[in-house]
């Protein structure tokens, strides 16, 4: 992948998807408008739209493992999304990152903002959105950015 290449993370869940961008560049990513949905293809159509719109190098899509490392049923259904997610994203590299600990690494980090009045209530709708940056800083950090 290129120097500097521009990064999508996605934190999958059932109904809501948190996104984040990134640039290796700058190693720091922010969190997108997640994606709320009912279907399937609803959702992989906000993905198109998304990937047509950033255009990222990588995508970067968090993995749920157990505590121990073994797979679960959400992480056998996230794998089973990156399959559709090759469909349509064509060209770009997909990758799989260990997410454990990132949803409560958002959490703690939206408390702490909010404790400091740099964050509202109305900012928890976008914790899944926060749980996919910090998914994808963690996969810069593992890869030799920041």
């Amino acid at each position: 992948m290129p120097e500097g290449g521009t990064l999508l993370s996605i934190d999958y869940g059932k109904r809501t998807t948190g996104l984040a961008i990134g640039h290796r560049l700058t190693a720091s990513a922010r969190p997108l408008e997640p994606i709320r949905y009912r279907q399937h293809s609803g959702l992989m159509g906000a993905l198109d739209a998304v990937i047509r719109q950033w255009q990222p190098d990588c995508i970067v899509v968090g993995l749920p493992l157990a505590g121990d490392g073994s797979e679960t049923a959400m992480s056998r259904e996230v794998r089973r999304f990156v399959v559709r997610l090759a469909e349509t994203a064509p060209g770009c590299d997909i990758c799989l990152h260990d997410e454990r600990m990132s949803s409560e690494q958002a959490a703690r980090g939206f408390a702490e903002r909010r404790s400091q009045g740099r964050a509202r209530r109305r900012d928890a709708a976008r914790l899944d959105s926060m749980a996919a940056a910090v998914i994808l800083e963690s996969w810069m950090r593992e890869h030799g950015n920041g």
